[in-house]
């Protein structure tokens, strides 16, 4: 049976697993299935992002249901007009009147974050959105971040983390578990590499997932939710993949056995760590990611319309 955590420091309980969608929206049907499963077994934190290009196809999947909705703004949107005009958008792509959790994708150098955490403050005395999250921030920046806020409190930090990439441990996961943030994981599973059998850390994770008489990848997910105040968000395209993630909650590694997976886990180089320098100043990238994001927007608006179509 799922597990629930805290959010933030809001008294609210979302999954301690959840659906992430980065990279879906290239087999539409198989993935609103998929999500739409994980939902019926528990997993009703679903995060996308304007970004991803694919708040459309998650929106489709997740009418109807009750779900715990996370987008995020792109940096290039941070000014204040554009923060609201981006959330009204992802609104209208998710077919929501509110979003649960509305975060900043990354930090942007070339805006004040006074400006952008005062929309995002109006958004949510507004009812747009109901709590405010970061991604990819540091405890400089979400210090930065929070002392620019009047009325409300930053609930998340989604950051990547799983037993190999373990950066946050040297300093930003205790910042967060102190000041009532709830880590949201995203490549818990390390993007797959927690599967690779020539690793270091293989043997281990199968011994243990022997044992227990679970997956590999249970095992991992495990390890990281078994961390105070962490929440993962596995990205699963098919059913199988989605119902194995969801056997990741509802039991307990030993001490012995986290400490096990932690000393044998061969360290990566977080995701981040190469893509923060260019997002956190946009340019380029972000400008190619909302070229992208309008195109593939219009695609699953275009097959949402003629699906429903089909059905009168």
């Amino acid at each position: 049976m799922m597990r629930f955590k805290q959010l933030g420091r809001t008294g609210e309980k979302i999954p301690e697993i959840g659906i992430g969608t980065w990279k879906m929206g290239g087999r539409a049907e198989e993935e609103i299935d998929a999500i739409r499963e994980g939902i019926r077994l528990g997993m009703g934190l679903v995060d996308t992002a304007e970004m991803y290009a694919n708040e459309v196809l998650v929106g489709e999947a997740v009418e109807g249901r009750r779900a715990f909705m996370a987008t995020k703004v792109s940096p290039q949107h941070f000014r204040y007009d554009s923060v609201i005009s981006s959330c009204k958008a992802s609104l209208e792509r998710l077919g929501l009147a509110q979003i649960d959790l509305y975060q900043l994708h990354w930090p942007n150098n070339s805006v004040p974050i006074a400006e952008t955490m005062s929309a995002m403050e109006h958004l949510v005395d507004t009812g747009m959105i109901r709590h405010i999250g970061v991604s990819n921030f540091s405890v400089e920046e979400l210090e930065e971040a929070q002392a620019a806020m009047k009325k409300y409190e930053i609930v998340s930090n989604q950051v990547e983390y799983s037993i190999l990439v373990r950066e946050i441990e040297e300093e930003l996961l205790g910042y967060c578990q102190k000041s009532g943030i709830t880590i949201i994981a995203y490549s818990p599973l390390a993007r797959g590499a927690v599967f690779d059998k020539g690793a270091q850390q293989y043997g281990t994770l199968g011994r243990i997932a022997e044992r227990r008489g679970k997956s590999i990848g249970q095992v991992a997910l495990n390890w990281v939710v078994s961390k105070r105040g962490v929440v993962a968000i596995p990205k699963a395209s098919d059913i199988g993949h989605l119902r194995d993630n969801a056997g990741g909650s509802g039991w307990k590694l030993s001490r012995d056995e986290i400490a096990e997976i932690s000393g044998a886990a061969v360290r990566k180089r977080s995701m981040s760590a190469a893509f923060k320098p260019v997002m956190s100043n946009y340019g380029a990238v972000s400008d190619a990611y909302s070229r992208i994001t309008k195109i593939r927007n219009w695609k699953l608006h275009l097959r949402r319309r003629t699906t429903k179509s089909s059905k009168k």
